[in-house]
């Protein structure tokens, strides 16, 4: 393959330029998650929100990978998938989804967030420095700054601030689990197609998520407004937004993948000014502009 064996000198910052876009869609259609859950009728446990989620995006990737490889294919590669990464990463997807929604619940949507999505990036660093790879300076510089504003734009929107011990370490479990699902989920991308790994995946999240929440919530009790939530959670928020990622990861690193999934928030705040009605304090701003300084830190670096 001449392309592979004989690249051109701007393919090096094209394929990383490609797995960033994909990461950013991810981030931006995760951000979509809070606005749609303020149409829910409030009635469902929020620990059946990401089992069903999980089991919703399960279906999602079955159809789209079987639509797409047809189903004697798809079972052929599943058989190839490498099975222990995909456990132990659906692992951390259930792992993530229940602690972070009991995380939220302990602490208040502003400190549970804050803590989540400031933790994932610096836990991934860590475990690639502890794994033999080293992020660069580019990177922590560019993270690090990203964080901050993140934790500054989360804040800026008001909510309940509650520091319960419980709570901080639920939360900081959920961005440690998020960090080592992104790392297994590369090396699987590597070797299986994003559409068959994420099966895998999610499949086994939802197998251990479900159990979970019918032990932490009681029976399942869902009026239509939830169906309707959970299905565009599973669908648009979740299902698409992990294929993205997890295609996304063929050219950039974990750690960095993790990183600009920080497009997050700024999706989530953009949508309550503009769904919503929100009206942040200042801070609020000031952390959107660090976060994307940051994340142009993070893009640089990656694509050099």
């Amino acid at each position: 393959m001449s392309t592979i064996s004989n690249p051109s000198p701007t393919a090096p910052s094209l394929r990383p330029l490609h797995g960033i876009l994909l990461v950013l869609g991810a981030g931006m259609l995760w951000g979509t998650t809070g606005t749609a859950q303020s149409f829910s009728d409030g009635t469902l446990s929020p620990y059946w929100v990401g089992a069903l989620r999980l089991l919703v995006a399960t279906l999602f990737f079955l159809i789209y990978a079987g639509s797409i490889n047809g189903l004697s294919h798809l079972i052929r590669q599943l058989a190839d998938l490498d099975w222990r990464r995909a456990i132990w990463a659906g692992a951390c997807m259930a792992g993530y989804n229940l602690t972070f929604f009991a995380g939220v619940k302990i602490t208040g949507v502003a400190v549970g967030t804050a803590l989540t999505i400031g933790s994932g990036p610096i836990w991934a660093g860590l475990l690639q420095l502890a794994g033999g790879t080293r992020p660069g300076a580019g990177w922590w510089a560019g993270t690090l700054l990203a964080v901050a504003g993140g934790v500054l734009l989360v804040f800026g929107r008001g909510g309940d601030i509650q520091a319960d011990p419980l709570g901080i370490a639920l939360c900081l479990a959920a961005g440690l689990a998020y960090a080592v699902y992104a790392i297994l989920n590369k090396r699987l991308v590597h070797r299986s197609a994003p559409a068959v790994t994420t099966l895998g995946v999610f499949f086994t999240g939802a197998v251990l998520a479900l159990p979970a929440a019918w032990f932490g919530a009681g029976p399942l009790t869902i009026t239509t407004a939830g169906w309707l939530v959970v299905g565009f959670l599973g669908i648009v928020a979740t299902g698409a937004a992990y294929l993205l990622f997890s295609t996304g990861l063929r050219s950039i690193s974990a750690a960095s993948g993790v990183s600009l999934a920080l497009m997050e928030p700024v999706t989530a705040f953009l949508l309550a000014l503009i769904v919503v009605g929100e009206r942040p304090a200042a801070l609020a701003y000031a952390g959107l502009a660090a976060l994307l300084a940051g994340l142009a830190i993070v893009i640089r670096a990656e694509t050099r």
